[in-house]
């Protein structure tokens, strides 16, 4: 790679850097729209039964857990049933045994991937999820617009709050070179190509030491590579082939750093953003980077979205996918479908 190319997305790393932590600092006055369109409504209940999947290893777990009994205890409510996470089961037998309890809410004390386990089991339930984001990104407690770095805000919510449904949205992962299939829940944003591989390739130590920043590091060093062919196919239509290095699928848009990555998505409205990325160089993805920060409206070839309820994308060899930032193994063919108001949250009351 010739120095003035290493140069340039040097400095698009520290911008992206500088202007991501200015967003946090900023993130109330700069997302001034809803990611959700319907009003929320009241529980309505006096007393609730109140299950807690707690994914044990996180740094706050153990004041999440004290927080909600206390708050449990001042409101006269029933002992709150704590289900841990462990490093075999993520979250799925948890959920299912809180469930047995007939809870009247969930509330999930983990990072995106234990938010997901327990969506998975609670959607189409009628059974509400209150969140305890206790995670790197947290990703859909940003979109429900929670204040993350405030536990007890977020477990007065959780146990409190509002409740509204949401969609959520399934990713069928298929490698006829494994002969591997599987099928997974996710809420915010999935994907295929180069985001699945910078997850992948970003360090722990670097996540733990300085959060999400950390997958600006990884990020740059994916930036050069090349496009690979693919055919997507949008709600059974014809497919088309196009030349790709990610394309992902946004149920939302917020991401960390106050970013909204798609300002048209909305968390109720039973589509999918599409967003097929494909730069030939460092200057394309300086250019999207411009379009993104700037929430510019004009069209670039390079990046272009696409609204729909159901994606099919085939590709000769395979290539990585992630859901909600979790790696999910390599795919020749995903099909992905949103699943209309399936989940009902909590979320904070409009003032």
């Amino acid at each position: 790679m010739s120095d003035w190319i290493l140069y340039l997305l040097i400095g698009v790393a520290l911008a992206f850097a500088i202007s991501s932590w200015w967003g946090v600092r900023r993130l109330r006055a700069l997302h001034i729209r809803s990611t959700v369109g319907g009003e929320a409504i009241e529980p309505e209940l006096k007393k609730q039964r109140v299950a807690v999947v707690l994914n044990p290893v996180k740094a706050r777990a153990a004041e999440a857990r004290a927080t909600i009994q206390r708050a449990c205890l001042a409101a006269g409510w029933e002992d709150p049933q704590f289900f841990e996470t462990t490093a075999r089961d993520p979250g799925f037998s948890q959920v299912r045994n809180a469930l047995a309890g007939k809870p009247d809410v969930v509330l999930v004390g983990g990072g995106d991937g234990t938010v997901r386990v327990v969506a998975e089991s609670l959607a189409g339930t009628g059974v509400a999820m209150g969140l305890v984001p206790l995670g790197t990104g947290n990703l859909l407690a940003r979109n429900l617009e929670l204040d993350v770095g405030d536990l007890h805000s977020s477990v007065n919510t959780a146990l409190f709050g509002r409740q509204r449904y949401i969609d959520t949205a399934r990713m069928g992962i298929e490698n006829a070179r494994t002969g591997h299939q599987s099928e997974h829940v996710f809420l915010v944003i999935a994907g295929i190509g180069m985001d699945a591989e910078v997850l992948a390739d970003t360090s722990d130590g670097l996540k733990r030491a300085v959060g999400w920043l950390a997958y600006t590091e990884a990020g740059v060093r994916h930036l050069p590579g090349r496009r690979k062919k693919v055919s997507i196919s949008l709600d059974e239509g014809p497919a088309q082939v196009r030349n790709i290095r990610s394309v992902l699928f946004a149920n939302c848009g917020l991401v960390p750093g106050g970013i909204d990555f798609i300002p048209q998505a909305m968390i109720d409205d039973g589509m999918l953003d599409v967003v097929v990325m494909s730069p030939r160089s460092a200057f394309g993805w300086l250019l999207m980077y411009v379009k993104v920060m700037s929430k510019h409206s004009g069209k670039l070839p390079i990046m272009t979205v696409y609204r729909s309820r159901k994606i099919i994308i085939e590709c000769p060899e395979p290539m990585p996918t992630q859901l909600d930032g979790d790696t999910a193994g390599e795919a020749t063919r995903v099909t992905v479908q949103v699943k209309p108001q399936s989940l009902l949250v909590r979320v904070k009351g409009r003032d």
